[in-house]
């Protein structure tokens, strides 16, 4: 087999500099629309991802582009760090971080639309305390790794398109990459204008409440299933239910698979509504949501057995404002957004179980969610029932079926495989934050949702909580683990294969 193409993967990452370049061009605007002293430290660094992405391209691409699904996992495992490297300058540039390590924290959790945040900690400044285009960058680097810098680079850049379903393959979440079209360039294309066209129908929605500036922040991490507010409150902070009810409805959508939402816009909604991830989605949510409403209506409250239990939670009189709070927050977190309107740690025991459950959920294949992903759980439960009846009747051959088609073994082999390592990864995130003097529930917290790129987790890094007092290589840890779950793991972990940069 022929070795890596070290050219290829250079010159490609050199488009995707140069492409972030590009995108921060925007802050820039956004600190000189606003007369604000640092937004020269965007411009600086867009001026150094031009020229070093722009001379990569120039001197070492080759056109057309050999990529093979190879040159495609190196790209883009090596990508999400190259860019948040980068993207991480303009806040010690421009002096609103003091230490490299946090705004790179900050940068990777954007891109892998994690959300974990290290502002508003003791020596970080809080979130309303930084100027508007650095809140502006942290939400549009939710939004760029929503869909994925890959997918859109396959979009607008055509040059690219000759290797374009080697890095859709490797980019796009899911056990498997749904084409649109033939054409993968036409295909990113498509999930792109829908993307767009979402994130402005919920601007315009957010606009009787918030002025401009917060509705488009806050659609661009709810579509990206992020969850970066403009608000040391995050969503919580407007003390609005129409707000609330909005974001919670886009938080479900963004958790679809796209090429559902396209398929719906083009009629096809038997096809849609027949799908069996949608429908166990749909009830995964409902079914929590219930849960967590009972948690949390007074009346309910009033019937478990002690004081404590009730003083404790006051819990929400009226059902109605009870169901919001309770479908806001499931919707947060099995979508992977990580908003927050409450500090759920401190809601009843039935409620935190429910929750706890969810992180381990995920949105649906193809979304911009992130975690195991529901059609993972899917295809779990459908094989174990596999099992159950080939003993029953072990001479039978019984395939495994998804929407009427049969699955795979190769298919069930990397779901089986991806969850391990999903466990794995996890555990020993526990274990090395625990190594660092990290309390046990906020190592299992803050590991859980960092690779399930949820954003807040439990004990010191729950919902009113940051990651700022988390020792430096805590923070390292926590970012490659926001890596690995934003790519999927296999994507980050083969890397690590000594064969896979040799013949």
């Amino acid at each position: 087999m022929k070795v890596l193409n070290y050219r290829a993967v250079l010159s490609t990452l050199g488009a995707l500099v140069f492409f972030l370049g590009l995108a921060l061009l925007l802050p820039m605007g956004v600190g000189l629309l606003y007369g604000e002293a640092s937004w020269w430290s965007f411009g600086l660094t867009a001026l150094l991802c031009l020229g070093m992405g722009g001379a990569a391209w120039h001197f070492l691409g080759e056109h057309p582009l050999d990529l093979r699904l190879r040159e495609g996992f190196a790209i883009v495992a090596l990508a999400w760090m190259v860019l948040a490297l980068l993207g991480a300058l303009p806040f010690v540039l421009g002096g609103v971080l003091d230490a490299y390590t946090d705004a790179f924290f900050e940068t990777i959790s954007g891109f892998t639309t994690t959300g974990a945040t290290i502002l508003g900690g003791a020596n970080t400044p809080a979130i309303e305390a930084i100027p508007k285009s650095f809140l502006f960058w942290r939400s549009l680097t939710h939004w760029l790794g929503g869909m994925g810098i890959i997918v859109l680079t396959l979009a607008v850049m055509p040059i690219l398109g000759v290797g374009g379903m080697q890095l859709f393959k490797a980019e796009v979440p899911g056990p498997s990459a749904d084409k649109l079209t033939p054409r993968v360039r036409e295909t990113a294309r498509r999930l792109w204008l829908i993307y767009v066209g979402l994130t402005v129908v919920e601007v315009l929605l957010l606009l009787p409440v918030m002025d401009l500036f917060d509705a488009v922040n806050h659609a661009f991490a709810t579509m990206a299933t992020g969850g970066f507010s403009t608000k040391n409150g995050s969503v919580g902070q407007y003390g609005s239910a129409y707000v609330e009810w909005v974001i919670t409805l886009f938080m479900i959508l963004a958790g679809m698979n796209f090429a559902l939402h396209y398929r719906l816009l083009r009629g096809n909604v038997r096809i849609a509504l027949r799908d069996t991830e949608l429908r166990v989605y749909f009830g995964i949510l409902a079914v929590g949501t219930v849960l967590v409403t009972l948690g949390l209506w007074q009346p309910t409250l009033r019937l478990l057995p002690g004081e404590d239990a009730v003083s404790s939670f006051e819990g929400y009189a009226g059902l109605g404002e009870a169901l919001r709070c309770a479908a806001f927050q499931v919707a947060a977190i099995v979508t992977t957004t990580g908003f927050g309107t409450a500090d759920y740690e401190l809601w009843p025991p039935l409620a935190i179980v429910c929750l706890f459950l969810l992180f381990f959920v995920g949105g649906m294949a193809g979304s911009t969610g992130g975690g195991v992903k529901v059609v993972r759980h899917v295809l779990v439960f459908k094989n174990s029932f596999k099992e159950i009846k080939q003993l029953i009747h072990p001479q039978a051959v019984i395939p495994l079926r998804l929407n009427g088609r049969v699955v795979p073994p190769e298919v069930m082999g990397n779901v089986l495989s991806f969850i391990v390592l999903y466990i794995a990864g996890i555990t020993a995130g526990i274990a090395l934050l625990a190594l660092m003097g990290m309390d046990l529930m906020s190592a299992i917290g803050a590991s859980i949702s960092a690779i399930g790129n949820i954003g807040p987790g439990f004990g010191t890094v729950g919902p009113v909580e940051n990651y700022a007092h988390l020792p430096l290589p805590g923070k390292w840890v926590l970012a490659l683990l926001m890596v690995a779950g934003r790519l999927e793991i296999f994507t980050v972990l083969i890397l690590f294969v000594p064969a896979f940069w040799r013949h």
